[in-house]
């Protein structure tokens, strides 16, 4: 297992960073076991318990090129929001594209969506692909290697909440509440509802949830 950082090399990557007429310390660390490439954690003010972490999967379509058909950018962006709002928190950033099948597959994916009507998780069981491969365990051990032993999580996903969870983290959930842009987009809200158990928030999150409320009644 890779060591916790030094503080004087996390003090290294601190910088100022801007977002929103907004500024705040930013640092900047590798994901704990993964390879360079797998990811990395942003820290922005000082790591605290019950501080707000948002873990999330890259998305070229969502986030640079504003696609309308997931909810991937304004997931991001919302809790970018709520990051900068409360003064501290951590993203944690993985690199796995497509599900964590890359972007060619995930293109291979939406075009058996469009032609068949199938969902995106359907269309990667019919190229022989997982549904989903990605694995959480590294970003809640990098969590756990911040010291924190309570975070707030904003997620709508239980397979984050239960990586965390195993990593000995204390966990509440903050659902994300991300209007559809488009109904392709709500059709893929709707399909990650049904084949990997996400909640979907009908408005703004109210009072936060323990993680030891059934997920299943999280909707």
């Amino acid at each position: 297992m890779t060591a916790a950082a030094e503080p004087s090399a996390v003090a290294t990557t601190e910088h100022r960073f801007t977002r929103n007429g907004h500024e705040s310390p930013l640092q900047v660390l590798p994901v704990v076991d993964g390879e360079p490439q797998f990811g990395h954690v942003l820290v922005f003010g000082r790591p605290v318990d019950d501080c707000l972490v948002r873990i999330h999967s890259r998305c070229l379509y969502g986030e640079a090129l504003d696609s309308q058909d997931c909810d991937c950018g304004p997931e991001l962006r919302t809790s970018l929001d709520l990051i900068q709002e409360a003064g501290h928190g951590v993203l944690v950033y993985l690199e796995q594209e497509g599900r964590g099948l890359g972007l060619i597959a995930k293109a291979q994916g939406y075009g058996v969506a469009d032609r068949t009507g199938a969902d995106t998780f359907a269309a990667y069981r019919s190229l022989g692909f997982p549904e989903d491969s990605r694995d959480y365990a590294h970003a809640a051990n990098s969590l756990r290697n911040l010291g924190l032993t309570r975070v707030r999580l904003l997620t709508n996903s239980p397979d984050k909440v239960e990586a965390v969870r195993a990593a000995g983290i204390d966990v509440m959930i903050e659902a994300l509440w991300t209007p559809p842009l488009s109904e392709r987009a709500a059709a893929y809200l709707e399909a990650k509802r049904r084949r990997r158990g996400h909640w979907i928030p009908a408005s703004e999150p109210g009072p936060e949830r323990p993680v030891d409320e059934p997920i299943a009644a999280v909707r």
